[in-house]
């Protein structure tokens, strides 16, 4: 009797302590402790949402500076590879991996790498008369090469970059409206391993030429894949490799809003086209 006893207490014990030790269920406790937790100021609320956003923000502007960068096209001077209008990702990765934020104030710093440019990227960079701004250009000339240009085409080390003209009637069909005038012509070419398309101003015989020159080391020779309508090295020089932000990818969406007496178009078949 006396051990029948001593299981019932000891047994008793246990559930005491899983109910809180005073015979109350332990779910009550743990209402009536949650129900006496003390509210948040305004102060400490404002605290913790601007932590919040603080953290969101410095992971966007991570992966920004170190992985991937999005951009909006808004000019004409990579038609027909890229539209106005065309939102493009760029790859912060392809020629290095780089120290987080250094890009932002000044020239990166490279953990791996880097890794230069081949000819025919499309690469986004800095505009090197003002490095505020971001320019986007095909890679044409490599640091080391002897470049001219004769009658629009380019020659590289002497050798010509030829094209095959073609009927570009579906180009012009989707062609931005302040270009539809012009009498465009288009040619498939192959700029290093890029099989891409450019265009050229039939009726324009400005910059038809572009004297000899050798590319300084670290320096590239970029032009836009709409030759005739392109600011590019023809006109200021190199590019800088600390200048280079990353290459293109694809266009994930596309779309003109009817600003600036421009009309709204939205073009959904580019989402996915690889920029090449």
């Amino acid at each position: 009797m006396e051990d029948e006893k001593k299981l019932e207490e000891d047994n008793g014990a246990v559930i005491e302590e899983l109910s809180g030790g005073d015979g109350k269920p332990l779910t009550q406790d743990v209402g009536e402790e949650s129900s006496g937790k003390k509210k948040l100021s305004r102060k400490e609320k404002f605290k913790k949402e601007a932590k919040s956003i603080f953290w969101i923000v410095f992971v966007v502007l991570l992966f920004r500076s170190v992985f991937f960068e999005p951009f909006k096209i808004p000019s004409g001077s990579m038609i027909p590879t890229l539209m106005i209008g065309d939102f493009i990702l760029v790859n912060k990765m392809a020629y290095g991996l780089k120290v987080p934020f250094t890009d932002f104030f000044g020239d990166p710093i490279y953990i791996t790498g880097p890794k230069k440019p081949q000819r025919g990227d499309v690469i986004v960079f800095k505009y090197p008369k003002d490095t505020s701004v971001n320019y986007i250009k095909r890679v044409i000339g490599l640091p080391g090469d002897v470049l001219e240009v004769k009658d629009k085409t380019v020659y590289i080390n002497e050798k010509p970059i030829e094209g095959v003209e073609f009927d570009g009637k579906e180009i012009m069909a989707d062609m931005d409206d302040k270009f539809k005038n012009y009498n465009f012509k288009f040619f498939q070419t192959k700029t290093g391993e890029h099989d891409h398309v450019i265009q050229i101003d039939g009726d324009s015989f400005f910059n038809t030429d572009y004297p000899r020159i050798k590319i300084p080391e670290g320096k590239y020779f970029v032009m836009g894949d709409n030759r005739d309508f392109s600011l590019d090295s023809r006109f200021w020089r190199f590019v800088p490799f600390e200048y280079i932000k990353g290459e293109a990818l694809f266009v994930w969406f596309s779309m003109i809003m009817p600003w600036n007496d421009d009309p709204f178009k939205f073009r959904p078949w580019r989402i996915g086209t690889p920029i090449i």
